[in-house]
């Protein structure tokens, strides 16, 4: 007879964290582009913004390359292994650090300081949402 083990889900709380990282970011880049920021923009620093954010951006998407292609995370999580291997071993989440990132780096192309707000509250609500899900179903295994 199959054993029936419980797993974390696969996907996990993923989208919940992801999607209004990305709907902020993308609202926060089409608003600046309106110029209805147009006070908080430092054009000084357009250009190391700008650089730092495509550094921030190839990070993020280097993080989530080798997050899932090169540690294979959903055998982890169907055999209820905690990966501690490659990335894993530096970063507890990293693909939703990747995501963080890649949304910072995109937050910055506009050098606005008001935009800036966006990525300290991204980093809170991911912490919220990991520590009130994740780590209970961990607990639970």
């Amino acid at each position: 007879m199959k054993e029936n083990k419980k797993h974390l889900p696969v996907i996990g709380v993923g989208p919940v964290i992801v999607v209004p990282q990305v709907v902020l970011s993308a609202a926060g880049i089409f608003i600046s582009t309106k110029e209805f920021l147009s006070f908080a923009r430092i054009s000084a620093f357009r250009i190391p913004f700008t650089v730092l954010g495509v550094v921030l951006i190839i990070l993020g998407l280097c993080l989530w390359v080798y997050a899932n292609f090169k540690t294979k995370i959903e055998s982890h999580i169907k055999e209820n292994t905690l990966a501690t291997d490659g990335v894993y071993s530096i970063v507890r989440n990293p693909i939703y650090s990747a995501f963080f990132l890649a949304c910072t780096g995109i937050l910055l192309f506009p050098a606005n300081l008001i935009l800036l707000i966006l990525p300290v509250l991204f980093y809170f609500y991911m912490t919220v949402i990991i520590k009130n899900t994740e780590e209970k179903w961990l607990k639970a295994l």
